[in-house]
């Protein structure tokens, strides 16, 4: 009995022996068979794009940045900018330990917003091979990989997934600084103000600014909460100073604000929780709650399968000051810029007209956006009623008929007052444009 069992197992133990070498030669055979079929690019080393953005080869039209987007299948989503009239059929091609290898048609995936301009901020979306480990992807016009040479590459971003624990709670995308952008004073009480707030960081695409505000971009940064895309759209395009192509002209919309905006989006999808996309005059202010962890607390408990929430735009015209001048500081008075705290006067909403609004979003719900709404999300949407949070943009009015009595007074901003004057000072101090 104990010999029968004993060769049962020997020839249990040979049989498992037996097939373990089959399925490696043949595991073998076909790994081989596959790289001769995407055979490696040996003789020549890729070039690897530095740059914010990189032309594709042989077109008009430009790269940004490259993700792997683990909602569908792990396919790389490569941010860009497409001329809409002069597309021709795209092909990837990938970079990885195995070397470099064609891999499909791109997906071509143009968003729907792109207000008559020429150039339209667009997804393309190119499928990896699961056998190999892909480091970097490039566009091409031409199927044969030979083409590539001398061709940028985009490293790939966002590879490992990430669900639960992010660096950030709170980022704050600004879509553009350009025009030689100068207004310090209200940069710096927005960017103190948003810490207030529980803001951890914030990013700016900057495509030019004043010089008084470099030094503090600077302090920004090396204090750790800002971080500086450069973005030298204007290198690549001619792009509109507006949003309409039939009155301001140009190729893209607004130096390509709907790019930035999806790129940051993505930039920190695993690395926010949430995102907030906005202008650098603008302010997402809680109104019933002390902070921003209050209030998406409360909103997420109360709308579980919401991704996107509204804020409403408000508007406090810049050309109404408060009367006491409590806030006319004598060390402010060389700084360039508006002064937000003295202007305590917003225009009442009307029945008629729509509020635009801004958006703070949980990135990994969102695919596409827009300025003032997403395009494509995984989510719900809700709009936040502008009791509980709207933002506080000061700005040339709207209204421009209404005189300050028929403005309504808010002085939401002046419950920050001790932090936030302390604060804006001592920035100024530290970016040298205080003694």
């Amino acid at each position: 009995m104990d010999i029968a069992y004993s060769m049962l197992k020997l020839k249990f133990g040979l049989l498992i022996f037996f097939a373990v070498v089959y399925l490696y030669w043949t595991w073998s055979i076909y790994i081989k068979s596959n790289t001769n079929k995407y055979p490696g690019k040996t003789h020549w080393q890729i070039l690897i794009s530095e740059k914010t953005i990189t032309q594709i080869k042989d077109t008009k039209h430009l790269m940004v940045s490259a993700y792997k987007d683990h909602r569908v299948h792990g396919a790389i989503r490569i941010i860009s900018i497409i001329r809409r009239d002069d597309l021709q059929p795209l092909h990837c091609f990938f970079c990885g330990g195995h070397g470099c290898f064609p891999a499909s048609v791109t997906q071509v995936e143009m968003h729907s917003d792109h207000f008559g301009f020429p150039f339209v901020t667009t997804d393309l979306l190119c499928q990896s091979p699961s056998m190999y480990n892909v480091t970097h992807v490039t566009i091409s016009i031409h199927s044969d990989i030979n083409a590539t040479q001398n061709q940028h590459f985009l490293s790939i971003q966002n590879k490992e997934l990430r669900e639960k624990i992010f660096p950030y709670n709170f980022t704050v995308c600004i879509s553009n600084l350009f025009g030689g952008y100068n207004n310090v004073l209200q940069f710096v009480q927005t960017m103190e103000m948003y810490k207030l707030l529980g803001v951890q960081r914030v990013v700016i695409y900057n495509t030019s600014c004043g010089q008084d505000l470099e030094p503090v971009l600077v302090h920004y940064r090396e204090e750790g909460i800002l971080e500086i895309v450069e973005w030298p759209i204007d290198q690549f395009l001619n792009p509109s100073k507006g949003w309409r192509f039939e009155e301001h002209k140009g190729d893209l919309h607004y130096y390509g604000q709907l790019t930035t905006l999806n790129e940051c989006i993505y930039r920190y999808m695993y690395q926010s929780k949430y995102v907030l996309l906005h202008d650098i005059d603008e302010i997402v202010m809680p109104y019933q709650h002390a902070n921003l962890h209050l209030l998406l607390g409360d909103l997420q408990h109360q709308h579980p399968r919401v991704g996107v929430f509204l804020i409403e735009n408000h508007i406090f015209p810049k050309n109404h000051y408060e009367d006491s001048g409590k806030f006319k500081l004598p060390q402010w008075r060389e700084i360039p810029g508006i002064n937000i705290l003295e202007h305590i006067y917003r225009e009442p909403s009307r029945k008629a007209v729509y509020n635009p609004t801004k958006l703070i979003v949980n990135p990994r719900h969102v695919v596409q956006t827009s300025v003032h709404s997403v395009l494509k999300t995984l989510g719900e949407t809700f709009w936040v009623p502008p009791d509980v949070c709207r933002l506080i943009h000061v700005r040339v009015p709207l209204q421009g008929s209404l005189t300050k009595d028929q403005l309504l007074v808010d002085k939401k901003l002046w419950e920050f007052e001790k932090d936030l004057v302390q604060n804006v000072d001592n920035t100024l101090i530290k970016s040298g444009l205080l003694l």
